[in-house]
């Protein structure tokens, strides 16, 4: 059995609902299986909720309005194009985010025991080439 794929515009239909019929019974179920599923589907129902009526617009706004074209004026003329990047004008990586600090020290901290697992006789090419890839970026 394949999953229903869904058509463009005009011809799009919802497809998550197979999967939600899929999920009312157990297709190889032993014996008292069947049962206690359909008592527990019947103690937690689905949350049934109406969004025919929704769309992103409504939500969110429209997503276009701030897209600047490629002919148009710069909304941030005073930024240079390569802020952010180590090369050229404006300001460096280091003023991107303090995340990947964070991050940084979170490889420190565990990189001795990844090391150890990675070193350990068995291990897979991909657990030593994980470490190597880790000390890279610190």
């Amino acid at each position: 059995m394949s999953t229903p794929v869904s058509g463009p515009g005009q011809f799009s239909k919802r497809t998550d609902k197979a999967v939600g019929e899929a999920n009312r019974s157990l297709p190889n179920a032993d014996y008292g299986e069947q049962a206690a599923y359909q008592e527990q589907l019947q103690g937690a129902p689905m949350a049934e909720a109406d969004v025919s009526g929704m769309n992103f617009n409504d939500l969110f706004g429209s997503a276009a309005e701030g897209v600047v074209g490629l002919g148009e004026e710069s909304a941030m003329p005073e930024l240079p194009v390569t802020d952010g990047a180590d090369a050229g004008e404006g300001a460096g990586s280091e003023v991107l985010s303090s995340s990947q600090k964070v991050a940084n020290n979170y490889i420190a901290t565990y990189l001795p025991v990844l090391q150890f697992i990675a070193g350990r006789e068995g291990s897979s090419d991909a657990a030593r080439n994980l470490v190597r890839v880790l000390k890279s970026k610190l």
